[in-house]
């Protein structure tokens, strides 16, 4: 990994989301959501991937501590970590046989699809999840390396 890799990691998965946050808070209003994208690779650690897994990490532990901060305001503040899904950015997810493999590693037995996730982040942002804050929801059908 480059500097600039390391770099564009970093600004694209932590930097954007504190910023666009902190923009956000003034226009939030009380009984607000905040939903964060992780990735179970914060949770499991792929050793090809350390970076990506610390910047998710990252993402976990700032959605805790915004959801403190601005918890008396009514505002929760989640995290949805998705497993292996089919979408471009995912090339392991979209060729059959390491798409295979995954899905022997999951649970449900397959690869998970992007309304699988838009699903939980959709829930999270209603009102039947206002008692669920500073908590990272596992979206991946039960993966377990």
């Amino acid at each position: 990994m480059t500097e600039k890799e390391f770099d564009l990691l970093w600004q694209v998965n932590v930097r954007a989301p504190f910023f666009l946050i902190q923009k956000a808070l003034a226009r939030i209003p009380d009984g607000g959501r905040i939903v964060n994208i992780s990735s179970t690779a914060a949770r499991l650690a792929y050793a090809e991937t350390p970076i990506y897994a610390a910047t998710k990490s990252a993402i976990e532990t700032l959605t805790l501590s915004i959801a403190k901060r601005v918890g008396s305001r009514g505002i929760t503040v989640n995290a949805v970590a998705p497993g292996a899904t089919d979408t471009d950015m995912n090339e392991l997810a979209r060729n059959p046989d390491s798409a295979a493999e995954i899905a022997a590693e999951t649970i449900l037995g397959r690869v998970g699809q992007p309304d699988d996730i838009a699903g939980v982040v959709a829930f999270l942002a209603t009102d039947a999840a206002r008692w669920i804050t500073g908590q990272t929801i596992d979206v991946s059908g039960g993966l377990r390396f």
